[in-house]
């Protein structure tokens, strides 16, 4: 059975830092991509980062462009999104995504909530003023 496991939420004050973790299982996923999400209470899902399989390729939602850094360890099968300069408007659910597929590394395709198979169960950042 797949499973992806965040770590590393927490309350935090503005300008602080974070560094989520997602560690995954089950499967390896060295040669899929895998991305960050965020859902804050009443609003949608939305996309934060995502990173191909050999990590060689990086997006970002223009938000967090600057100040997150997402990165790999396939031979952890582990994901990481390092936050720094929070602020209150990234308080949300943060959730670990992995793709079924191998080898995609198109960016539209790896920003896309539907490109993405196995999801964690979320992890709390809050973002105090």
């Amino acid at each position: 059975q797949v499973q992806l496991v965040e770590s590393g939420g927490g309350l935090v004050q503005a300008g602080g830092s974070l560094r989520l973790s997602c560690a995954a299982s089950g499967r390896t996923f060295s040669r899929s991509a895998m991305g960050w999400f965020r859902q804050a209470p009443g609003k949608e899902r939305e996309f934060v980062a995502a990173i191909n399989w050999s990590g060689s390729s990086t997006i970002y939602t223009d938000s967090v462009k600057g100040r997150c850094t997402i990165s790999r360890d396939n031979a952890k099968n582990t994901v990481y999104l390092q936050m720094n300069s929070l602020k209150p408007e990234d308080t949300a659910v943060y959730y670990c995504a992995a793709d079924a597929e191998i080898y995609y590394s198109d960016s539209v395709y790896l920003g896309r909530i539907r490109s993405y198979d196995y999801w964690g169960q979320g992890t709390q950042v809050t973002v105090s003023s």
